[in-house]
């Protein structure tokens, strides 16, 4: 049993290991995802060379800041970057610890709707929030399934929604009120 004990520990340690490993690559990629093909991308914080890049390769006309506007270097360069690159840059803050309500959820949808293509989306880790963008752009926007949407908001991307243990749970219970409440979905 003891033997046992210790295999099962290896084991969940090993797979802790390697789920923290990818996260790690995520950030150091920075979490770069095509959501839609010449519409919508998603990321972490984008340096100004990542925007650069961006602009070249995807043909980014504008970038949505989910961290809101702020005085600290990373912001001033983000614009400065997005002004260089002649991408529109705008700010809608929301934070992955709090829940989105319906109406903050309404604004953001407009935005990307109004918004000149492709989009890139970010926040911080380009993991809670780009998530629940990611999810309501292509399930109020663009009209793809819910299950599918759904992927979004999920570990491939970095989030990890565990009730009572990660503050980023409240995109989840977003969601879910939202399907109920706004969308009138069923899951």
């Amino acid at each position: 049993m003891k033997r046992f004990l210790k295999v099962i520990a290896g084991s969940a340690g090993a797979t802790a290991l390697m789920f923290g490993g990818y996260l790690g690559v995520l950030q150091l990629t920075g979490n770069f995802h095509e959501v839609l093909p010449g519409e919508l991308y998603r990321s972490a914080q984008p340096s100004a060379s990542d925007i650069a890049s961006y602009a070249r390769q995807y043909g980014i006309k504008t970038i949505v800041n989910l961290r809101g506007e702020s005085r600290e270097a990373w912001y001033l360069q983000e614009v400065e970057a997005s002004n260089r690159a002649g991408i529109a840059h705008v700010d809608f803050r929301l934070s992955a610890s709090r829940r989105v309500s319906p109406q903050q959820a309404r604004q953001l949808i407009a935005l990307l709707q109004k918004a000149q293509k492709p989009i890139l989306v970010h926040c911080q880790a380009g993991a809670d929030r780009t998530g629940l963008a990611s999810m309501l752009y292509l399930q109020q926007i663009a009209r793809i399934d819910e299950e599918t949407s759904e992927r979004q908001l999920s570990a491939r991307y970095g989030h990890i929604g565990i009730p009572y243990i990660s503050a980023a749970f409240a995109m989840d219970e977003t969601w879910e009120n939202l399907e109920k409440l706004v969308f009138h979905l069923t899951s």
